[in-house]
């Protein structure tokens, strides 16, 4: 990542440009430089980027879920001042999202998610059985994409440095109990907001349908298709990502 880390009080981010603030939220495995495309490209274009580090492996265990890191983000919105905002999460960072605006939805300006969890979860957290074998963890990295190339071996590497940690495995397994309890279908219909759907047609962790559901259970939402694309879009697809992004905020006049 091009941008310096910012360390204030007990927050780690990273922020880019000036202008109405959008707040990034990584997935569960997710670093921050996934979003590098979105940061250069959105800081440029009148909005801030601010992108924070979740505590995803820090929180003690029992603070370990949705509900704790959406209170995390809410807390963190407060130190920095901000009114209102626009919140972007992929993968458990766009279920963090959700939670967050039905607990504060006065915090939130407009949702952007992508292959969000929420309603489905299938593969977050499990079958790391052989987590010890690198070329099995390899397959899963390479399964998140519909291009394996785009899983580098530095995303593997990190994959399997944070399944073979006891800590942040034990982490990870409550998170992904925690996101399957934590199901989003009953409050969706209630958050009335402009929402942003963009969606990897190819995605294998959250399906195509689980996109087609949060269209149709979110009052204001509009789905937008990336074709051979997998999980994390705003990687795979950068160029397209943005464009879809841009033109829908210009239109929602955000």
């Amino acid at each position: 990542m091009t941008h310096r880390l910012k360390k204030e009080r007990n927050y780690s981010y990273i922020e880019a440009g000036e202008g109405t603030p959008i707040i990034v939220l990584h997935g569960l495995m997710g670093g921050l430089s996934n979003f590098e495309s979105v940061t250069k490209y959105f800081s440029q274009k009148g909005y801030k980027i601010i992108i924070p580090e979740l505590p995803i492996y820090t929180m003690s265990l029992l603070k370990t879920n949705v509900k704790s890191f959406a209170k995390y983000l809410h807390d963190f919105i407060e130190f920095k001042g901000y009114s209102e905002v626009i919140l972007l999460g992929n993968s458990l960072g766009g279920h963090i999202g959700l939670y967050h605006t039905k607990l504060f939805p006065e915090k939130v300006k407009a949702l952007v998610i992508t292959g969000s969890s929420g309603l489905y979860e299938s593969a977050m957290g499990g079958g790391y059985t052989k987590r010890s074998d690198y070329e099995v963890i390899k397959k899963k990295a390479q399964d998140v994409f519909y291009d394996p190339a785009v899983a580098t071996k530095d995303i593997v590497d990190e994959v399997y440095e944070t399944v073979n940690d006891r800590n942040k495995l034990i982490k990870t397994l409550a998170i992904a109990k925690s996101a399957i309890r934590h199901n989003m279908a009953k409050d969706l219909p209630k958050m009335n907001l402009p929402t942003c759907i963009i969606w990897g047609k190819n995605d294998n962790v959250t399906p195509p349908q689980v996109a087609v559901e949060f269209d149709n259970l979110l009052p204001d939402s509009e789905l937008f298709w990336i074709d051979k694309c997998g999980h994390a879009a705003m990687m795979e697809h950068p160029d397209e990502f943005n464009q879809i992004l841009d033109a829908w905020l210009q239109k929602r006049g955000l």
